[in-house]
């Protein structure tokens, strides 16, 4: 089961099997150049512009053009290697069909208009009622982008109707991480991988979301060390081919499974007494105030006697009831973890994010590594990966969520509030304190008649897909159709499922055609500058926001003006000579991408989340924050924050220090938080319970991927996965086309059995990446109550056969 490849031929396997998959549709190419840079021939490094991984690729240009890609072998992310979306990340600039000209809809169809009448269009809109318009963003925005955003809303407007698709995606690990340590984000970085002795997938495909990732495990049995993987999942996956031991577990059995954990710790005293001593504190949820609000996120305290009382209900054969894990293995894990002499790396996305019980179940995992004392060290670590570029470094740490202000604040405090105003020199009280619409309830306004509780009546979309990626698409996007006062500008670089809603679209410049840093996993800020001219008249998003907020200085609305009365924008020359950014053609005469970096720099500060001057990261492959100036001059990243050995702000002799934490006293807390079942379950009319997510060929909604040829050929549609005894049971043969049924919605898709993922029985699983057949019509928006990230991985369904 885990026989022993090495790193580059496990990510060939990966390149092959699209390969063998694309071959009836013509040759397999993978856009890389090798040799020597020739006399046109130039090469820059740029992180890559799909997952969160955020592995470095070297881009090759020639004539105004990307020619080819190779992985960037400077950069300790991927060393050179890259997955097979990563080597044709230069392809997703040249769809046939990019949008080049800005659309406006008039008399019900889309009519080119100059940027002029589209940015004016915004600006009229925006003027005649600025706390009902909202934007929606993205984990794909830069940091500038996101910045930009997040001031022309919070800064400007003095609206917090500002969310992004990170909501979607990881704002429980959010939550998770704020519960535990109080602040968000990873401790520990991917260098955990080469360190580990035992891996454990938590729900997490690693093998086809993160490839490159796991290949650092692959490569170390490769050179004859041992790693034990161990994989969490509801089906058998890639990951599952490569893994010591596959546990199957039931919908929220993870639960369960991290309070078993922790009760083999107590029971046999295997847990890590003298760290729990000293630099831990236990928690539980308080009472509810009333029925429809929940207990406060932050708990209350409990004592340690407590907490083993609260898990001792969780024995291995409850633990196997609960989950359907076998006890053994229970007692496998508890084993494991009560070992010091085992380094273990914990690993999750969306399998533990997207989950009505999100912020629980992050909660536990973290609990049970600082139960043990499995944290703080080399391959001692929970750490969650996300899908996005830049879900980390724009959204989370620049903060452009309705709830957040950059560098951790919080729009509800009004000490954070007063921090913004002064760093964006706005003037007191600009800063709304209540926070605006989380995604779900943003859609929900927009798609609501106005006169029925409607108050989003204008909505900008930048970088995202929502009429794909929603969930319950037809209660929280396609209501629009019908809703004439409604309008939707959708900023994009290709035609969508959202494009065809839109009543003005912006064509946008991508990637490597405008300047631009991400955030990844494990807390590496990237920098890359444009390499080519976007096609036609698409332009960046950043100035589209940019130029928008100066449109409405000059029509005179008040909040795009700071204290000093300039333009909450304004940006100079060294001589003091005013550089027209709004306009265009003088965007570039600056680089506007470092401006905004400079001034969100000094907010990140407070949570030691310290960032390096801008030029700083010209020079690096990424840096890892906090980072802090060295007495020489230099600036040094930090990998494994809280611990003394390499944390700058972990005080001398303390050895690990949570200094934000809840408790005030440098203590992470242990969380107890039951096992609780799905909020839909199977029954005689749905008896299966759907899985939704991606294929390793193709990213989030696919808007990029399938219009590259050879990944598209290599997948070309969704389908449902069904287990054999299922499918042989209904008399469903492999291919037969069926329909996935919901409560809410149903499509029609094609079965594939004993394909690459094989789930239980009684279980089916589906990709979102095709948006001509949409299974997020069918999917539940229950949501977690403290992120209110929606669960895509469970809900009832039925499939019934065609004719």
């Amino acid at each position: 089961m885990n026989a022993v490849i090495d790193r580059r031929e496990f990510l060939k396997q990966t390149a092959l099997a699209t390969a063998t998959a694309a071959a009836a549709g013509g040759a397999f190419s993978l856009p890389v150049l090798g040799g020597q840079e020739g006399a046109s021939l130039k090469w820059n490094k740029a992180p890559c512009r799909f997952c969160g991984t955020g592995c470095h690729v070297m881009v090759g240009t020639e004539n105004g053009r990307v020619v080819a890609i190779q992985g960037d072998q400077k950069a300790d992310v991927n060393k050179g290697l890259l997955c097979v979306k990563g080597y044709h990340v230069g392809l997703a600039l040249y769809g046939r069909d990019r949008l080049t000209t800005p659309m406006l809809r008039k008399d019900g169809r889309l009519v080119p208009i100059s940027w002029d009448e589209a940015i004016n269009t915004i600006a009229i809109r925006i003027a005649a009622s600025p706390k009902t318009f909202a934007l929606y963003g993205s984990g794909q925005w830069t940091v500038g982008e996101g910045f930009a955003g997040n001031k022309f809303m919070k800064a400007g407007l003095g609206s917090n109707q500002i969310d992004g698709n990170p909501r979607l995606c990881m704002s429980s690990a959010v939550t998770g991480f704020l519960s535990t340590f109080g602040v968000d984000e990873p401790p520990g970085v991917y260098d955990d991988l080469d360190a580990c002795d035992v891996a454990i997938m938590w729900g997490n495909n690693m093998a086809e979301m993160h490839p490159v990732l796991f290949s650092r495990l692959v490569d170390r049995r490769s050179r004859g060390e041992k790693v034990t993987i161990i994989d969490f999942t509801t089906r058998r996956t890639r990951t599952s081919d490569l893994a010591d031991h596959l546990l199957l577990f039931k919908p929220h059995g993870d639960l369960a499974i991290a309070n078993g954990v922790a009760h083999l710790l107590i029971r046999n005293n295997s847990f890590d007494r003298a760290f729990v001593e000293k630099h831990c504190n236990f928690r539980q949820l308080g009472a509810k105030p009333d029925e429809k609000t929940p207990p406060d996120m932050l708990g209350v305290p409990m004592t340690f006697e407590e907490y083993a009382r609260a898990v001792e209900p969780y024995t291995p054969e409850k633990v196997e009831e609960l989950s359907g894990v076998p006890a053994d293995k229970i007692r496998m894990l508890g084993e494991m973890f009560g070992r010091r002499d085992l380094k273990i790396n914990s690993l999750w996305c969306m399998g533990m994010n997207q989950h009505t019980r999100g912020t629980a179940i992050n909660c536990l995992v973290h609990g049970i590594h600082l139960l043990s004392g499995h944290f703080g060290k080399p391959g001692d670590a929970a750490t969650s990966l996300t899908g996005q570029p830049s879900a980390c470094g724009t959204v989370r740490e620049v903060g452009t969520l309705c709830h957040l202000l950059p560098g951790g604040r919080l729009v509800a405090n009004a000490e954070h509030r007063k921090e913004a105003e002064e760093l964006w020199n706005v003037p007191e009280g600009r800063i709304a304190a209540k926070p605006g619409y989380h995604t779900i309830e943003m859609f929900k306004r927009f798609n609501t008649p106005t006169d029925q509780g409607g108050d989003i009546t204008t909505l900008w979309v930048q970088v995202t897909n929502p009429s794909q990626t929603l969930p319950n698409l037809q209660r929280n996007f396609l209501e629009k159709k019908s809703l004439g006062d409604k309008f939707l500008i959708v900023s994009d670089v290709y035609p969508t499922a959202t494009t065809e809603l839109a009543d003005l679209i912006l064509p946008s410049a991508m990637w490597v055609e405008k300047n631009g840093m991400y955030g990844n996993s494990e807390r590496r800020t990237q920098h890359w500058f444009k390499l080519v001219e976007p096609p036609g008249e698409a332009r960046d998003d950043c100035w589209q926001l940019i130029a928008v907020s100066h449109k409405l200085l000059e029509m005179g609305v008040d909040g795009m003006k700071g204290r000093d009365g300039k333009w909450i924008f304004h940006t100079a020359e060294k001589s003091g000579r005013e550089v027209p950014i709004w306009n265009w053609a003088h965007y570039y005469d600056v680089n506007v991408d470092e401006r905004l970096f400079e001034e969100y720099r000094p907010f990140t500060t407070k949570k030691h989340k310290n960032l390096a001057p801008y030029q700083e990261y010209v020079k690096a492959r990424g840096l890892r924050w906090p980072v802090v100036q060295q007495p020489d001059g230099s600036w040094r990243e930090t990998r494994w924050r809280f611990s003394e050995f390499d944390d700058p702000f972990v005080a001398k002799g303390r050895e690990f220090q949570f200094y934000h934490s809840v408790s005030k006293d440098d203590k992470a807390l242990i969380w107890f938080r039951p096992h609780e079942f799905p909020p839909e379950m199977p029954d005689k009319d749905y008896p299966f319970w759907l899985c939704t997510g991606r294929v390793l060929e193709h990213w989030h909604s696919g808007s990029m991927t399938r219009r590259i040829p050879q990944l598209h050929r290599a997948v070309p549609r969704a389908y449902v996965e069904m287990n054999r005894e299922d499918a042989d049971r209904l008399g469903i043969r492999n291919s037969e086309v069926v329909t996935v049924k919901s409560r809410r919605g149903q499509i029609d898709l094609p079965v594939w059995i004993g394909g690459r993922g094989d789930p239980k029985s009684g279980e089916v699983f589906v990709p979102f990446f095709d948006e001509t057949r949409l299974i997020n019509l069918v999917t539940l928006d229950e949501y977690d109550p403290y992120s209110r990230q929606p669960d895509y991985k469970k809900c009832a369904v039925t499939i019934v056969r065609k004719g």
